[in-house]
């Protein structure tokens, strides 16, 4: 019987007709041409934008609800959503456990990687059980071919768990359609260097997971406007866009907004409340705290977008 792939017939495996010469291409030709492959990128994503919306819509009632969000990836696809958890502490300060990563092979492999690990169907299902997965999380399955096995087996026992299943892929007809609640799967098209996931299809899921994680924390109330009124304030730079932000949003001159910023121990959001509101340190974090932690509902602010 003739060998047969399970692989060959994927999107992320084609062949990239506008690239069979790119190792004879002049080198502005190549650049010229991996920024016309990558245009296609946006319109892609562009394409799955009503899925985008409702899975922000999942994440943003499972966190309000004391749930958790879990991002499970092998290779390029578990290394982006390595990073989207990283970023979350210090830029909404969030707890580490909101938003975690799961990387097939483990640390080791996000720096070095470590092939046939992706492979691993039980090790995905044992990872996602070590972190006790509930009714109240989502899980986010990052694969650009769709077929990993290590994500498949961490949804596998998700879904057993009650979790809500979100999959990232850039497979559009992968099968997995009856087995999670959403699938945003933006068409990339064939890599300039075939099966090099890090490029497009890499670019596109990182949108995709931007979007996802960062909609949604503006959606619990993490930022004020577009202000990163959350942001951890650890080092010089951060102190100073914290006093910056204070200014902006009170009218406080710089003096007075590093003065509120000090008593409110460097917490933004405390220190706008106690501004705006004629509050003590403690009456401000209270009232936030009642509030749900949302500057607009401490403040009694309309916190609907006008249309």
């Amino acid at each position: 019987m003739a060998y047969q792939s399970k692989w060959q017939y994927l999107p992320t495996e084609a062949i990239n007709s506008a690239s069979m010469a790119l190792d004879r291409m002049p080198v502005l030709d190549i650049v010229d041409l991996v920024l016309a492959e990558d245009k296609k990128v946006v319109a892609a994503v562009q394409k799955e934008r009503e899925r985008i919306a409702h899975g922000i819509d999942i994440i943003t009632a499972a966190l309000k609800g004391g749930g958790r969000l879990v991002l499970v990836g092998a290779g390029t696809s578990g290394r982006l959503g390595v990073l989207e958890a990283a970023e979350m502490p210090p830029t909404f300060s969030t707890k580490p456990e909101l938003v975690q990563a799961i990387m097939a092979g483990g640390q080791e492999a996000m720096f070095r990687a470590r092939e046939g690990v992706e492979d691993n169907f039980e090790e995905g299902g044992r990872s996602i059980a070590r972190l006790r997965i509930g009714k109240r999380d989502v899980v986010i399955g990052v694969s650009a071919s769709g077929i990993t096995q290590f994500v498949r087996g961490a949804l596998t026992v998700a879904r057993k768990k009650g979790a809500r299943i979100i999959f990232v892929t850039c497979w559009p007809n992968t099968e997995l359609q009856n087995f999670v609640d959403l699938i945003i799967a933006p068409s990339v098209g064939p890599e300039v260097i075939a099966g090099s996931t890090r490029l497009k299809a890499g670019t596109a899921t990182k949108m995709v997971l931007n979007m996802l994680t960062t909609v949604s924390m503006v959606r619990i109330g993490k930022t004020y406007g577009n202000l990163m009124v959350d942001v951890k304030t650890g080092s010089e730079k951060l102190k100073d866009r914290a006093q910056r932000i204070v200014s902006m949003v009170t009218g406080a001159d710089p003096d007075e907004a590093k003065a509120l910023l000090v008593r409110a121990k460097w917490n933004v959001k405390i220190a706008i409340v106690m501004k705006k509101a004629k509050l003590s340190a403690s009456q401000a974090g209270a009232r936030l705290r009642r509030a749900h932690d949302s500057i607009r509902e401490a403040l009694g602010e309309d916190i609907d977008v006008p249309v």
